[in-house]
């Protein structure tokens, strides 16, 4: 049986990219990241790793995949938005919110989609 060791990322800049989702999701680099490639795993080494690898590819507006990261409610969810576009995510201004999200849209600092879902509502 299959199953996901990583999700990878196209970045622009490896080391930012590093910097950023390591303080973003806690994780540290698996071994000495390089200039074009890094894989991050998981501090305590349970869960899938996320690879970054440098690209020349546009940024998709809608990109056809993308990460969704929980949280525990809206406060927590609020909390940790604020936390992470302190790291150097931005706000997205997603044009596809339905009336009442349980999601918020951001871009890590590549320009990467990614969603924050407030997990007490699904």
């Amino acid at each position: 049986m299959l199953s996901i060791g990583s999700v990878v990322l196209g970045v622009s800049d490896v080391p930012r990219a590093v910097a950023f989702w390591t303080r973003a999701l806690g994780y540290v680099p698996r071994e000495e990241p390089e200039d074009d490639w890094a894989v991050l795993v998981p501090a305590d080494g349970a869960g899938v790793q996320l690879g970054l690898g440098l690209s020349e590819s546009a940024v998709q507006e809608h990109p056809r995949i993308h990460l969704d990261l929980y949280a525990g409610d809206a406060a927590d969810q609020a909390a940790e938005v604020e936390r992470l576009v302190s790291l150097g995510a931005s706000h997205v201004a997603w044009d596809l919110y339905p009336d009442d999200p349980d999601f918020v849209v951001l871009a890590d600092p590549d320009g990467n989609r990614f969603c924050v879902i407030d997990t007490s509502r699904t």
